[in-house]
C-alpha cells in the first residue's frame, strides 16, 4: 500500500508530505482548492506524462516521490529483484521533471528510464479518473474493461501474436503472387546484374585495401627516401650512426660498473636499446624491398577503383556495399527461379497460421461471453444499488466476418443499457443520461477495482452527478472495497466523507502575494467541521453540525 507521498515545488504547491494509512481515506476541499492535486502527483511518480509547465513559477525543478510498503507484494519484490532494484524490501519511488522539461526516475535510489515507472505502477496503483466516464461510448474500451475483468489480457495477447504471424504469412503470399506477372523480366534483370556484379567480383575489405594501396603507390617515392634517411641515421652512415653511438656509451659504462655496480641496471637498459635499433633497422629494409613504384601497378589500382566506383553509382549504393548487394540479389534470383514452389510453401504456412489464430480468436470469444454474463450481472445489481433499481446491463459479444478480425480477436463487444424498465437495451452511449453513466462508470469501476490485486485504489472526483441516498450507498461501497484494500478518494459528496476512516483537507493559502496549496489530515472535530461545510456550504449552522457530527458518529456501523 501507499505509505507516503512528498511533493515540492508542483504547479502551486511549495512542499507537501502526507503519511497515508490502511482503508479508505478521502480529500475534500472548496472548488478550485485543488483537491485532485495529489491524484495528479501519484500519476506523475508512476510515470505519467510531464512537462515544464508543471514546475511552480520559479522553482528549478519539481519533485515527487512515493514509498510503498510491499511486504504483501511478492509479484512486485520479484520484479525489483529481476531488475537488480531491489534494497531490503523498500519500494520508493521518485521523479523529478526539470524547469527546461527534461525529467528523471529513480527506483530505491537507482536511475531509471521512466517507462519503468509506469511498469512496477501497474501493480501497486489503480487510478480511476474523472473523466473515466466520457470514453465508456468507444468500443477499444468496453473491449478492455471486459477482458481486464475475465483475466484475458494474457490470451488477447497470444491471440494477437497469431494474427501478426497470419497477416505477415498473407502479405508476403500476396506479394509473390502479384510479382508473378513481371517475374520473367525481373529474372532478366537480375541475372544480368548479378553477372555484371559477379564478373566484377568485389571481395569484402577489397575498397579500404585499393585505397590504402593507392595512397602507397602515390607517395612510393617519398617513403623510399624516408626509410633510407631512417636507415643511414639507425644504422648504415659509415660515420656516425645511431647504433655505433649505443654501442660506444654500451663500452663507456660497462668500464663504469667496475667501480659502481649501482650502473649495471643502465648498462641492460642501454644494451636493449642497441638490440632495437637493430631490429627497427632490419625491419624498415624488409618494408623497403615492399614498396612497388610500377605505374603500371598504379594504373591498374585506379582502374579498378574506377570500375568499382562506376557500378556502385550505377545501382545506387556505397562502393563497400556492393559484396552484400551481391548477395541480396542473388537471394532475390533464388526466391523468384522457385516461387512457384516458395508460393505453395507461403500459402500453406498462411493457411495453417490462419487456423491457428482462429483457434484462439474463438477460444478467447468462448471466454468473453463467459465473463460478459458475469460482468453483465454484477453490473446490473451494481446499478440497482445505485439508484436505478429498474435498470439492466447486458454486454453483448458478436462474432464478426472473418475479413474484419483483427488482433484483439474476432469479436465485437458493446455495452448495452435500459435504465427503466419496460424499455429495450440500447447502447450505452446513445441512451445513459450524464448522471446514468457516471453512476454506470463507477458501477463498473468499483466491481472492476473488487476483482484486482492492486493494492491500492484511487478515484478521482468518480462521483460527479451523484447526490442523496445514492451517494451513501456509493460511499458504502467504497468503504467495502476499503475493508480489503486501501482506497484514497477525491470527494466533494459529505455522504462520502463521513465513511472514510482518514480525512485530508485540501486548501488554498494566500498571503496576497504568492498563493499555495495545503494538506492537513483532520482531527475527529475538524472533520465535523469540513462535513459541515460540504453540507451547509458557506454558512454553517448548529444543525449543520450536528448533522455532520450524527453521519461521522454513525459511520462505523455503516462500514461494517
Amino acid at each position: 500500500m501507499l505509505v507516503s507521498l512528498q511533493v515540492r515545488d508542483f504547479a502551486i504547491v511549495d512542499r507537501i508530505e502526507v503519511e497515508f494509512e490502511p482503508g479508505m481515506s478521502v480529500l475534500t476541499g472548496e472548488t478550485g482548492a485543488g483537491k485532485s492535486i495529489l491524484v495528479d502527483a501519484l500519476g506523475l511518480v508512476l510515470g505519467e506524462r510531464g512537462s515544464a509547465q508543471l514546475v511552480r513559477n520559479g522553482a528549478k525543478r519539481a519533485e515527487f516521490s512515493a514509498e510503498f510498503d510491499i511486504s504483501g507484494l511478492p509479484k512486485v519484490a520479484e520484479w525489483l529483484g529481476a531488475q537488480s532494484l531491489d534494497v531490503g524490501g523498500e519500494c520508493l519511488l521518485r521523479r523529478v521533471i526539470n524547469a527546461d522539461g527534461r525529467s528523471r526516475a529513480f527506483i530505491n535510489g537507482n536511475a531509471v528510464p521512466v517507462q519503468q515507472l509506469k511498469s512496477i505502477g501497474e501493480h501497486l496503483v489503480d487510478i480511476h479518473g474523472q473523466h473515466f466516464h466520457q470514453s465508456l461510448g468507444r468500443p477499444a474500451v468496453q473491449r478492455d474493461l471486459l477482458d481486464h475483468f475475465g483475466g484475458l489480457l494474457k490470451t488477447r495477447q497470444i491471440t494477437a501474436a497469431a494474427y501478426v504471424e497470419w497477416h505477415a504469412l498473407s502479405v508476403r503470399f500476396r506479394q509473390l503472387r502479384d510479382a508473378e506477372v513481371d517475374r520473367a523480366s525481373r529474372l532478366d534483370l537480375l541475372t544480368f546484374q548479378l553477372q555484371e556484379l559477379k564478373s566484377l567480383s568485389v571481395q569484402a575489405g577489397e575498397i579500404e585495401n585499393l585505397y590504402a594501396e593507392r595512397q602507397r603507390l602515390a607517395n612510393s617515392g617519398r617513403l623510399v627516401d624516408g626509410v633510407n634517411h631512417a636507415l643511414d641515421a639507425l644504422f648504415d652512415n659509415d660515420v656516425d650512426n645511431a647504433n655505433k653511438l649505443v654501442a660506444n656509451a654500451t663500452r663507456a659504462i660497462e668500464v663504469l660498473v667496475q667501480y659502481d655496480d649501482a650502473l649495471s641496471p643502465v648498462v641492460e637498459l642501454v644494451e636493449s636499446a642497441g638490440i632495437q635499433i637493430s631490429e627497427a633497422a632490419d625491419e624498415l629494409r624488409r618494408y623497403a624491398a615492399t614498396i612497388d613504384a610500377d605505374p603500371m601497378r598504379r594504373n591498374q589500382v585506379e582502374e579498378r577503383l574506377d570500375a568499382i566506383q562506376t557500378i556502385s553509382r550505377k545501382h545506387r549504393v556505397e562502393a563497400t556495399e556492393l559484396p552484400m548487394l551481391t548477395k541480396s540479389l542473388e537471394m532475390e534470383l533464388d526466391e523468384l527461379s522457385n516461387a512457384e514452389e516458395r508460393g505453395r510453401e507461403l500459402e500453406q504456412q498462411a493457411i495453417i497460421a490462419r487456423d491457428r489464430y482462429l483457434k484462439l480468436a474463438t477460444e478467447l470469444s468462448t471466454k468473453r461471453r463467459k465473463a460478459a454474463k458475469k460482468l453483465s450481472a454484477a453490473i446490473t445489481e451494481a446499478m440497482h444499488g445505485l439508484g436505478m433499481p429498474g435498470g439492466n446491463f447486458e454486454i453483448s459479444v458478436e462474432r464478426v466476418a472473418e475479413d474484419s478480425a483483427r488482433e484483439h480477436g474476432i469479436d465485437d463487444v458493446e455495452f448495452l443499457i435500459t435504465a427503466n424498465p419496460g424499455q429495450p437495451l440500447m447502447p450505452l452511449s446513445k441512451v445513459a443520461s450524464g448522471g446514468e453513466l457516471s453512476r454506470m462508470a463507477l458501477s463498473i469501476q468499483v466491481i472492476a477495482s473488487a476483482g484486482s490485486k492492486i493494492p491500492t485504489m484511487v478515484f478521482d472526483e468518480v462521483d460527479s452527478g451523484v447526490g442523496g441516498g445514492i451517494a451513501e450507498m456509493l460511499g458504502r461501497r467504497l468503504a467495502e472495497l476499503g475493508n480489503s484494500r486501501q482506497v484514497l478518494c477525491v470527494t466533494h459528496l459529505p455522504q462520502v466523507a463521513s465513511l472514510a476512516t482518514q480525512h485530508f483537507r485540501i486548501a488554498k493559502v494566500s498571503d496576497g502575494k504568492v498563493t499555495r496549496t495545503s494538506v492537513q489530515a483532520l482531527s475527529n472535530d475538524e472533520r465535523i467541521e469540513e462535513l459541515a461545510r460540504m453540507l451547509g456550504g458557506v454558512e454553517i449552522t448548529k444543525k449543520t453540525l450536528e448533522h455532520a457530527a450524527e453521519m461521522l458518529a454513525g459511520a462505523p456501523k455503516k462500514r461494517a
